[in-house]
């Protein structure tokens, strides 16, 4: 209970009360503007956040984090564009619903559904993560390395059909964390006698040219555009209300959300598809979805909504980010010696929970502000698309040079942001850049320090939690592999039918 207290005597900080209401505003309305997103808000606001205490700076994050969802289903419902990456789904049910003149309910379901799915994934996130805390002390060098090699294959494997392509990238990743001095011996690594590469490329620089600098260049190159829409009326808070008649779709979305927010590599999509696939096998009208299913949309909304909370269960506990934001906010605790882990728990547990209490508030906050500012919020969404790039563009370098006052380092950014844009133009993933990265950096200190007690392969997996974190990396990978032949088998007979079926049309 004095650990509560003392929690909420650090949220009562007026800064963090500042962090937690700009935080959550500032991510509705990021949300809401289509092409900008959470990752181009948080790798901008990165750098600044480095000369604020760790509680202001995580609490603005978060509030970033997990309210620009909420912000991104209003231009996906209103004009089948969605803000944010996540919102796709959406679209398929929220658009048809304004089409029949529903917006109003749409919005209130949309609503509703994100924040059914954040405050259930908070209440997962405070009852597992002390849980898993307790657990990880038993976690050794081994055991955090076979972990984050875990992670590492499950974001390749969670890129189905581009498996290849994420594993190149996620090895892309770990080099470019080599750059530099090695972390045991000071060794120069990869720097070809040139003196601006010996203090390495920071994940900053990458994270910004990867999300915000490529990001600003395709609203650049595309053509302008400044949606048109129309004015939402009606009781907000009664539409949001609408959401308890599909307790069950709500209920499957946060389970569905917090179990894939946990796993790394996974995420939102692979929640919602879950939960949207669940929703219409098991309706009584499975035939709407897609054409503006309220329970549809629901699905949608609140699994995407679980997903934030349940990510920093393995990050709280374990230090191990899942996703690209965690990975960004892990810097900031780094920067604070705030070591996240078991540590964490039992000797900064006041810390932990002004975090969660954060974190519920700013869900309480953000739907105060939607059940008002929808009909202003629609204003944000006409602001022209190159004006954005524009601003985009300065804030990351802005952002870039206050790291460490480097010309260098903006042409780093920018080299990253070129190569963002070849990814995006070529529809490729640009997350396992910089989960390599973060997550080679921990294979690469925890192998050298476990190799000391290794002698044979044998005794990398002779304690318990080791041998099952490698039986599930080799039964993934072989399950994958599996899989891919199992389809190349099926595609085989059906070119034949197909090659069978010309052949006689022919004669």
């Amino acid at each position: 209970m004095s650990d509560f207290l003392s929690g909420l005597n650090l949220l009562a900080d007026p800064a963090v009360v500042f962090a937690l209401f700009i935080g959550s505003i500032g991510g509705v309305v990021i949300g809401a503007v289509p092409g900008v997103g959470a990752a181009v808000a948080i790798a901008i606001l990165l750098p600044a956040t480095f000369a604020l205490e760790p509680l202001v700076g995580l609490t603005m994050l978060l509030g970033i984090y997990g309210s620009s969802m909420y912000g991104g289903s209003l231009p996906a419902i209103l004009i089948n564009t969605p803000g944010t990456a996540v919102n796709a789904l959406t679209t398929y049910d929220g658009h048809p619903m304004t089409r029949r003149g529903e917006a109003l309910r749409a919005l209130g379901l949309a609503y509703g559904a994100s924040f059914v799915g954040g405050i259930l994934s908070i209440a997962a996130l405070i009852l597992l993560s002390p849980v898993l805390a307790k657990v990880a002390p038993l976690f050794g060098s081994r055991e955090i390395f076979l972990a984050a090699l875990l992670g590492i294959v499950l974001v390749v494997i969670a890129h189905r059909g581009q498996t290849l392509v994420a594993g190149s990238l996620a090895a892309f990743g770990i080099l470019i964390n080599t750059i530099g001095l090695e972390p045991v011996r000071y060794t120069q690594r990869f720097t070809f006698g040139q003196d601006w590469l010996s203090s390495g490329v920071d994940l900053i620089v990458v994270v910004l040219g990867l999300f915000a600098l490529s990001q600003a260049f395709v609203l650049l190159t595309d053509p302008e555009r400044a949606p048109i829409t129309q004015r939402v009326q009606g009781n907000m808070f009664t539409a949001m209300l609408g959401v308890f008649r599909h307790k069950r779709v709500a209920g499957a979305g946060s389970f569905f959300g917090v179990l894939m927010g946990m796993i790394p590599g996974v995420g939102e999509f692979t929640a919602q598809f879950l939960t949207y696939t669940y929703a219409q096998k098991t309706s009584k009208d499975p035939d709407a979805f897609g054409n503006g299913s309220p329970e549809g949309l629901v699905a949608s909304e609140s699994a995407n909504n679980a997903v934030p909370a349940a990510a920093m269960i393995p990050l709280l506990a374990l230090g191990i980010p899942g996703e690209a934001l965690t990975a960004m906010m892990l810097s900031v605790f780094y920067v604070h010696n705030v070591v996240p882990g078991p540590g964490l728990f039992q000797n900064s547990m006041d810390f932990v929970y002004a975090l969660y209490i954060a974190m519920i508030l700013l869900n309480v906050i953000v739907v105060v502000f939607m059940l008002f500012a929808s009909n202003w919020l629609i204003r944000i969404i006409r602001v022209p698309t190159r004006f954005l790039g524009v601003m985009i563009l300065t804030l990351s370098f802005v952002g870039v040079y206050s790291l460490r006052n480097s010309v260098i380092d903006c042409a780093l950014a920018a080299g990253f942001g070129i190569i963002g844009l070849v990814l995006k133009r070529m529809n490729l993933p640009v997350v396992p850049i910089v989960l390599g990265m973060v997550l080679g950096g921990i294979m690469e200190v925890k192998l050298r320090a476990a190799m000391a007690r290794v002698k044979t392969p044998l005794d990398f997996v002779d304690r318990p939690i080791a041998a099952l974190l490698a039986i599930a990396i080799v039964l993934l990978i072989v399950g994958h592999v599996w899989g891919l032949f199992r389809e190349k088998r099926r595609a085989v007979p059906e070119n034949e039918h197909d090659h069978d079926i010309h052949d006689s049309q022919t004669r």
